[in-house]
């Protein structure tokens, strides 16, 4: 699979149905970075007229993992598991209108997936994505503790 935001919107469709039914698609894509799009709606919201923590999740989770499924791609002659171990959050104000998640931390993933290879132990490492509203004011702030290992 080519890493588009296309195609991965389309991977969400299939794999991932209930984040693509509540709205969350990637927007970018790059080695480094991958920002995540959702839209506050009724049928994605809280009793509260916010969008519910659980979509907020989604988008976010979807930011770090579509990185991590980049570099397993790049490292294609390897098969390698990925797994969320952890997760933390903390939500700063009512996420409403569309939010933007932002993970740019590649570079762990890349730092991680090469000393997989290299020792042939599995590692973790956390992931960080930022939820910013339309207003350029920060919602939301989650961490996935990702774990990956090279199959034998």
């Amino acid at each position: 699979m080519n890493f588009t935001p296309s195609k991965l919107n389309t991977f969400v469709f299939f794999k991932l149905p209930s984040a693509y039914w509540c709205g969350v698609r990637v927007k970018k894509i790059s080695e480094s970075s991958c920002v995540v799009v959702v839209k506050h709606k009724w049928f994605n919201q809280n009793p509260f007229k916010s969008m519910y923590f659980a979509v907020q999740a989604m988008a976010a989770e979807l930011s770090t993992g579509a990185l991590v499924m980049y570099q397993v791609k790049k490292n294609n002659d390897k098969k390698v598991s990925m797994l969320v171990a952890s997760n933390k959050a903390r939500f700063i104000k009512k996420a409403t209108g569309v939010i933007t998640f932002t993970c740019n931390d590649g570079n762990k993933v890349e730092e991680a997936m090469k000393r997989a290879i290299e020792t042939n132990e599995g590692q973790t490492f956390w992931m960080k994505s930022i939820g910013i509203d339309e207003k350029g004011d920060q919602t939301s702030e989650m961490e996935f503790e990702w774990s990956i290992k090279v199959k034998q």
